[in-house]
């Protein structure tokens, strides 16, 4: 491995030269250099240096003392590199690129162009006009909405005489605060947006606690700009994401829509004896009246050939994106994404909810995709060091497992995972590589994806086969043992298998097969198209029985299956839920364990949700008893008045409805080629 030394700079100037003083381009390309070899007192001679060439070596960062006053163009491609911070020391610089350091995102992009206020290219890009409104728009309307959420929030606390330890208190929970509260742009930037908000914070609290705060206008007048800020409009909202568009190609094929907005209703208007509630299941709808969504966005982002008269395409499945809880984006104040995937027809999205912006788009020309789940890997990168990087499974009618590093736009491998089309996935919550792919072949299969090394290499295994009587439509692990037991609403029922991995025999039949009420019996031959937990032990199915969504204790149905051979066992029914009365198959439901709510969307596109966290107390006692009546919805969102080019969609049916972890935002997955976005409010 080659060690720069006085002799090679000299060797290596262009053209080659006597004095390092002299140098003004110096090529260090394709040397295997690592950062410890960047001498900074070596460096410190090379006083007029303005061209450097670095690309294809092993760098993982800058060294933050390498003085070269004079740098002016830097090529750093086919690195290594992790952060860009350290770059600020070339304020002179004018031209960078460092295409090819896969660890590199988009957020590294935005912290350059705010640290380097000459810069022009950027990876032969002019960035002139977008720089600029990073380094002052963006600045502005950050600071403006930091200072509001210091006079609103913190002011008051801070007393007139205060001691150190206050100060220190003080500062600690606000730059908490301002960095959890204070959102501005998409969020593919929101780490650059964080970096921002604590700078402007610090500065802003270095000023004002090393001062009085006297003036009285200039709050009014920042909380002011706060609140335009905050009722800006969608369309005014992409006008902002269209400039970081214009540069990086975004992908934002958002539908022309008319929405006529009308007064919410909480629609309990069916006829019935399950309409009588209790006094306490009405207290419960009363307390839930608080809790409505609004629609933020509706896309039309899937469509065959990006054509905007496909109202064809079906849309299957979405899921949000995890928080990386390691690396560059470690940031343990930030709860869950607003970043979702979604997929249908020939294509995988990726939204972010706030702004409706389609950050990024995966086509596969053959394909029909069903289903996409999120994992987060731990890879090894130079120095046998470790960082943490989200992966995205896409599969669908192929029967194909499409593996997908979206930080690196790289869908870097593929599993030909069954013969016949997958209906769904889902990776082990306990181990990150394990990936189950259900398929119409009426086989569940388990999955080690491996974990590709720098180069993408990667080896993926079957580790298990599960046989099914039926096509698996939806899978979930149990939550208390998830290694052990696996649940699966199939065409013809409810199956549960071991799914433990030290046992001998690779391929497995089921374990147990569960009875729901059929009128007056009990029966096992239905289709359950709606599969999720509730909690560690509250299971919500829906099956054929029209108008009903059954909530089941999975741990006191399998334990009365006892140690015998008996396969088929009674679902231990907490309580049925009032859905609609359709007859159509395949409108799945979601849940939202951290705030016990169910969502299930109907055949008129309206979504039906259940605020269940005052009942799930009581079913979790050892004898908690069944609710004797339906539960009705807490709400009921019913699809807008929504005109495409003056005339109204197709019927609507809603094929999947996911919230996020926090329930902010709700992504409505429909038949017609629409993903309709709602916000908590």
């Amino acid at each position: 491995m080659s060690k720069i030394t006085t002799e090679l700079l000299l060797e290596r100037a262009v053209p080659r030269s006597t004095r390092l003083r002299k140098i003004e381009t110096l090529n260090l390309s394709k040397l295997q250099l690592k950062t410890g070899d960047l001498d900074p007192r070596l460096f410190s001679r090379l006083r007029h240096l303005q061209k450097l060439d670095l690309s294809d070596n092993l760098l993982d960062k800058f060294p933050n003392s390498l003085t070269l006053p004079d740098l002016r163009v830097l090529n750093c491609n086919n690195n290594q590199l992790e952060d860009v911070t350290a770059l600020k020391q070339f304020p002179l610089l004018e031209e960078l690129t460092y295409e090819n350091n896969v660890y590199l995102t988009l957020n590294d992009d935005y912290k350059v162009m705010f640290l380097l206020e000459n810069l022009r290219l950027l990876n032969g890009k002019d960035i002139t006009k977008l720089a600029n409104h990073v380094r002052h728009v963006n600045s502005r309307k950050l600071t403006s909405k930091v200072t509001a959420h210091w006079e609103k929030f913190f002011r008051d606390q801070l007393p007139e005489k205060y001691t150190a330890e206050q100060v220190k208190s003080i500062r600690k929970k606000f730059l908490k605060s301002v960095q959890t509260n204070v959102v501005y742009g998409p969020s593919s930037l929101s780490e650059f947006t964080r970096w921002r908000v604590k700078m402007i914070a610090e500065e802003f609290l270095s000023y004002s606690l090393g001062l009085e705060l006297n003036s009285d206008t200039e709050p009014e007048e920042k909380a002011e700009e706060n609140e335009e800020e905050s009722t800006e409009s969608p369309r005014e909202a992409a006008e902002d994401v269209a400039q970081v568009g214009d540069f990086f190609s975004y992908i934002n094929s958002i539908l022309s829509v008319t929405v006529t907005p009308s007064k919410r209703k909480r629609n309990h208007s069916k006829s019935g004896a399950g309409n009588k509630r209790s006094k306490s299941q009405a207290d419960t709808e009363e307390e839930a009246e608080d809790v409505s969504a609004e629609p933020l966005h509706f896309l039309q982002c899937h469509s065959k050939g990006n054509s905007r008269e496909d109202f064809k395409t079906q849309l299957w499945s979405c899921v949000f994106e995890p928080v990386l809880d390691s690396g560059a984006r470690k940031d343990p104040i930030v709860s869950s994404s607003r970043t979702v995937a979604t997929c249908g027809g020939e294509s995988v999205c990726l939204i972010d909810c706030e702004t409706g912006t389609v950050l990024k788009k995966y086509k596969v020309a053959t394909e029909e995709f069903f289903s996409v789940a999120w994992t987060t890997l731990t890879m090894v990168i130079s120095d046998s060091r470790k960082k943490a990087h989200n992966i995205l499974a896409a599969a669908g009618r192929r029967g194909i497992v499409k593996l997908i590093h979206v930080a690196a736009d790289f869908c870097y491998g593929e599993i030909k995972a069954h013969k016949k089309p997958i209906a769904t996935v889902c990776f082990s919550p306990t181990q990150e590589t394990h990936l189950f792919t259900a398929s119409y072949d009426k086989r569940i299969a388990l999955w080690d994806i491996g974990i590709p090394d720098c180069d993408y290499n990667f080896k993926a295994s079957q580790l298990l086969v599960l046989e099914a009587a039926s096509i698996p439509l939806r899978i979930a692990l149990v939550p208390t043992c998830p290694e052990q037991y696996l649940l699966a609403g199939c065409e013809g029922g409810c199956f549960a298998w071991d799914i433990k991995l030290d046992k001998g025999e690779k391929s497995r039949p089921f374990e147990a097969i569960f009875q729901f009420p059929d009128d007056e019996s009990m029966t096992t031959s239905h289709r359950v198209d709606g599969l999720a937990f509730l909690n560690d032990d509250v299971v919500v199915s829906k099956s054929s029985k029209p108008g009903c969504i059954y909530l089941w204790s999975w741990s006191r149905s399998f334990d009365a299956k006892g140690k015998g051979c008996q396969r088929t066992v009674s679902a231990v029914i907490l309580a049925e839920l009032e859905w609609s009365t359709t007859d159509m198959s395949y409108l799945t439901l979601s849940t939202c364990p951290a705030k016990g709510y169910v969502f299930c969307g109907d055949e008129k596109g309206s979504v039906w949700m259940y605020n269940l966290s005052s009942y799930t107390t009581a079913w979790g006692s050892p004898k908690g008893k069944r609710s004797e009546r339906r539960i009705s919805p807490a709400q009921i969102l019913q699809w807008p008045e929504l005109r495409v080019n003056g005339e109204q969609p197709p019927e609507i049916l809603v094929n999947n409805v996911v919230s996020d972890p926090a329930f902010t935002y709700l992504v409505v997955l429909t038949s017609v080629n629409i993903t309709a976005i709602w916000k908590k409010s």
